[in-house]
């Protein structure tokens, strides 16, 4: 019922977002990486562009540093730009231009951890995985009623495993969207 709910929450009030619906390994990448630190607002006006200089893994694999630089100019936190370069031309170089399908896989990926693994994992890939960040930590911690201190990586954990068994069998991508959501 939980889940139901969680679900149906978003499906009425989810925002109108240029990544919403994205199935596409690399775009649904690129906004989990640009999503990093940024408030989401800042993320939406770049994301089309970004993609509109590099459409695909490969232009971003083959494209000059200078000129990446330029296109992220405004969304800060420079390393997110050098790690997506990175992976970009490992995945161009090394994987045929195919993303990995799997949350090991894509953990590594540089500058793909745990949380954005998950998510591309679960959105770009149909896989069962929770995509756990803080704001999803929270709106757990508020639902269960968790009075200990959140940070506390046992605390973190247990509300991870609770989490986990909420997802549904199939569209843990929305459901970790709309955890996003809430947040």
């Amino acid at each position: 019922d939980l889940t139901r709910s969680i679900l149906e929450w978003h499906m009425e009030t989810a925002r109108a977002l240029p990544w919403r619906g994205e199935a596409d390994p690399y775009r649904v990448y690129v906004s989990e990486i640009m999503l990093q630190q940024t408030r989401t607002q800042v993320a939406a006006r770049y994301y089309a562009p970004f993609l509109a200089a590099f459409p695909t893994v490969e232009a971003l694999a083959a494209a000059p540093e200078d000129e990446v630089y330029k296109r992220w100019e405004g969304l800060g936190y420079y390393a997110r730009a050098r790690n997506l370069m990175a992976a970009a031309r490992m995945v161009a170089r090394d994987m045929g231009g195919r993303f990995p399908d799997t949350r090991e896989g894509l953990l590594k990926l540089p500058g793909a951890g745990e949380y954005v693994s998950a998510a591309v994992a679960s959105i770009a890939f149909g896989r069962r995985e929770l995509a756990l960040d803080g704001n999803g930590v929270r709106v757990l911690s508020r639902i269960r009623g968790e009075e200990r201190d959140i940070t506390v990586p046992a605390v973190r954990r247990k509300l991870a495993a609770w989490g986990e068994t909420l997802l549904p069998p199939e569209g843990a991508g929305d459901f970790n969207q709309a955890l996003m959501g809430m947040g």
